[in-house]
Formats: C-alpha cells, sequence, structure tokens
C-alpha cells in the first residue's frame, strides 16, 4: 500500500513538473499587421497592433479588423495547442513513474 502511495506521489510530482513545461511554451502568429503571442496553457500572453492593422476601421470596415483579430488569436491559439502536444508527447516518452502510460502514451 505504502508503495501504491508513494508512486502516486511521484506521478503528481512529475505531473506538476510537465504543467510547469507546458506553461513555457510560446507560439506567435502574426497577420496583417495584428501579432498574438499564447502560451501552452491556452492563454494569450500578448496582443501587437501595427499602424496598418487599423486601416480597416479608419476606412469605415471595422467588421474586417474583428475578423482579422479572431483569426489571428485563433490561429496562435491552435499553433500552440500543435506545440503544447507535440511537447508532451516527447515528455511522455521519457517520463518515469508509468505517466505516459496514464495519459495513453504507452503501449
Amino acid at each position: 500500500m505504502f508503495d501504491q502511495i508513494r508512486q502516486a506521489m511521484q506521478m503528481r510530482k512529475e505531473a506538476k513538473r510537465i504543467q510547469s513545461e507546458i506553461e513555457k511554451i510560446t507560439f506567435v502568429y502574426e497577420n496583417g499587421g495584428i501579432k498574438c503571442q499564447a502560451r501552452g496553457d491556452m492563454t494569450i500572453q500578448s496582443i501587437q497592433f501595427s499602424p496598418d492593422a487599423f486601416a480597416e476601421v479608419l476606412a469605415g470596415k471595422p467588421e474586417r479588423f474583428n475578423t482579422m483579430l479572431l483569426n489571428v488569436v485563433n490561429a496562435a491559439l491552435k499553433g500552440v495547442k500543435k506545440e503544447t502536444q507535440e511537447s508532451m508527447m516527447k515528455m511522455m516518452q521519457g517520463s518515469p513513474n508509468g505517466l505516459s502510460d496514464l495519459f495513453g502514451g504507452g503501449k
């Protein structure tokens, strides 16, 4: 029983380490003068606009700007999700304590 508790504690420690590594992953996507940086925990770290990005708003087309902004944010999140998944697979393959089996990365 103590072995199971110890193994569970080791697995929890390893899961926390992996989560910490995931939070460090970032992905930047830029289009139409809008630049978005997303983090591995699926949060947006920054959004930057160049003066060109506001050209659509100044031209009386704010809905085009809104669409561009949504597309850039969604692409950044999609990109960081892909990078996070790839990174997790690499971490799980080398992970001790059976975490790869727990998350489906084993046999």
